[in-house]
């Protein structure tokens, strides 16, 4: 019996706690589970209030079920057991076997390590605030931060220029979107080589936005729009075929961040033992 010509992909549920969260964090979650596999639940759990006035938008534009829970007595979360009973019964029924929840809420560090103990997948998108027993419960922990720049489209510096019989047709300029440099830096941390074939990063693109496309950003390629990159640097592989990995540069930089905030932190343990 001859091999599936693709392999079965994993299945992702994405439950996002709307009552402890913003929906800022939405669009970042989304693009971190597209590596993972495809995303066969997106629901959003919250209250009336939450989910009727601040998620509403946000859950319409991203196609999520909003699923919502009426509060019955002052000071029960019955969004909190909703969202953890409908896990638990998409693992049971074999509808998927990756969860993310979107959540910095420590109360399901349970749910947690209930779902990796029936050999489920577990991975949270949470905030700063979200507590270490959180964190630690999970698989893989994504934090999120508010960065206004994140998707913001860089010119490459070198438009291109009208043809002269025709010349009242705008110059196409070659933009470089930040967020293609964040999605390297999220598959590539993920191998021994720091690398990520172009094949695996255009499938993930596309995964995170399914109307992405170089041609949108004045591009005729993937690997064309690649090559504006300062921040990335492309490998041309035996077989033909391309890698891409962040530049030198950039890992130096991130290297240099990584031991200053080391560095903080043994500090901090030293003023702590001492005050001890």
């Amino acid at each position: 019996m001859s091999a599936p010509l693709f392999p079965a992909e994993s299945r992702v549920a994405v439950l996002v706690d709307c009552d402890n969260t913003t929906p800022d964090i939405l669009e970042y979650a989304l693009r971190v589970v597209a590596q993972f596999g495809r995303v066969v639940l997106r629901r959003g759990y919250g209250n009336h209030s939450t989910l009727a006035r601040t998620w509403q938008e946000a859950l319409v534009h991203q196609a999520f079920t909003p699923c919502l829970q009426y509060q019955y007595a002052a000071g029960k979360n019955t969004a909190d057991i909703a969202l953890a009973l409908d896990a638990l019964e998409a693992m049971f029924d074999d509808r998927a076997d990756k969860f993310c929840l979107v959540t910095s809420d420590s109360d399901f560090a349970y749910l947690c390590r209930k779902l990796r103990e029936r050999g489920a997948t577990v991975c949270i998108v949470g905030e700063s605030k979200t507590p270490e027993a959180l964190r630690n419960a999970s698989d893989q922990f994504f934090e999120w931060a508010p960065a206004p720049t994140t998707d913001a489209a860089l010119p490459s510096g070198k438009p291109a220029q009208p043809k002269p019989e025709q010349p009242k047709q705008p110059a196409v300029i070659k933009r470089r979107p930040k967020f293609v440099v964040d999605a390297v830096a999220l598959l590539a941390s993920n191998t021994s080589e720091g690398q990520v074939h172009l094949a695996a990063l255009g499938q993930y693109l596309k995964r995170t936005d399914p109307g992405f496309s170089p041609a949108n950003y004045g591009h005729s390629g993937l690997l064309d729009m690649l090559k504006t990159y300062d921040l990335l640097t492309l490998k041309k592989e035996d077989g033909g075929h391309y890698t891409v990995g962040l530049s030198q540069q950039t890992l130096s930089e991130v290297g240099a961040i990584a031991e200053i905030v080391a560095g903080n932190s043994v500090q901090q343990l030293l003023r702590q033992f001492k005050a001890f």
